[in-house]
């Protein structure tokens, strides 16, 4: 996460805000259902796997970056959901070294069928790689990015036992930290129609509660997608904030700093939700025992109200 506009609303996107918000006034927020409990055992067991010494701090492309990719494989694959077009691994290649030697990447993606299949895609996101081994030392990435990686399986397992309105596509990306290359070859070849991804939800470091205070970045981009928040920010059980997302807030501004990016280049509308960065960020002290467990739970509960909520005003309803 973090290495240092929207032009076009798609039309589709546009009609469906307008009606959810009144013709573009003022209105209380649809209330979506009640999201159900998140397990903070069952997230935990997923950063505890991930970032494990054995691991290796899950450099793309690197044995330890296989294990975990085999890992996230197995509990994707047991959410019960579709596979995304022919399989659950989704390939690409990039230049990981400075000789630019070419390395194989693989992003992971599920398909929760939605209850209305003509409506267009939302694609929740979160990437399991991290900086590997540095110097005899393992970057254990527990906030950045097992942690995201968890929320997204428990999103995922979610829309198994109650489907979505917009059929949901749950891919967890490769080589985030070689300059957000899954997610890049993912909007450049993407496994359905470009035109038919209303949104990208994505989650990159949710698990540090230092401050108490969830981000969710990309309503600067997207205004009419902040009053479905706002409603999930008065209910939450953690303080969401909006903002890290203006090109005034210079180094602040998360508008390129994960996963998201290459779908705000694309003209794709985008939520990021994330934590600001703490001491232990991109350091190999980033580990299960700094995790706020209380925080992770309610932030992870948080993010289900909200994609519930946007699903819900892209809806209409």
């Amino acid at each position: 996460m973090r290495h240092l506009h929207l032009r076009a609303l798609p039309a589709l996107l546009a009609a469906a805000l307008l009606v959810a918000t009144g013709c573009g006034q003022p209105s209380p927020a649809p209330t979506p259902p009640p999201a159900p409990a998140i397990d903070g055992e069952a997230l935990m067991t997923v950063v505890r796997m991930l970032a494990a010494p054995e691991m290796e701090g899950r450099g793309a492309g690197t044995p330890g970056g296989l294990r975990a990719r085999a890992f996230v494989l197995e509990r994707l694959q047991a959410t019960g959901l579709e596979p995304v077009g022919d399989g659950f691994q989704l390939p690409f290649q990039f230049p990981a070294r400075a000789d630019g030697a070419i390395t194989d990447g693989v992003n992971l993606a599920a398909r929760c069928a939605g209850t209305a299949p003509e409506a267009p895609v939302i694609v929740v996101s979160a990437h399991y790689d991290h900086l590997g081994v540095r110097d005899g030392e393992v970057y254990h990435g527990a906030d950045d990015n097992a942690s995201g990686v968890a929320v997204l399986l428990a999103l995922a397992a979610a829309c198994r036992e109650a489907p979505f309105h917009h059929t949901v596509i749950f891919v967890a990306f490769d080589a985030e930290e070689h300059g957000l290359r899954g997610a890049r070859a993912f909007v450049e070849s993407p496994p359905v129609p470009r035109e038919r991804i209303a949104l990208n939800v994505n989650l990159d470091m949710v698990s540090r509660g230092d401050t108490g205070e969830l981000y969710a970045a990309g309503t600067h981009h997207t205004p009419a997608l902040r009053a479905p928040l706002e409603a999930v920010a008065a209910r939450a059980p953690v303080a969401l904030r909006f903002g890290h997302d203006r090109p005034e807030d210079g180094s602040n501004d998360w508008t390129m700093q994960s996963d998201h990016g290459p779908f705000h280049e694309a003209g794709l509308p985008f939520i990021y939700f994330g934590v600001e960065d703490h001491p232990d960020y991109h350091r190999p002290t980033d580990t299960v025992d700094r995790i706020d467990v209380a925080f992770f739970t309610a932030a992870a509960t948080t993010i289900l109200d909200a994609l519930r909520a946007l699903d819900t005003a892209l809806a209409g309803r």
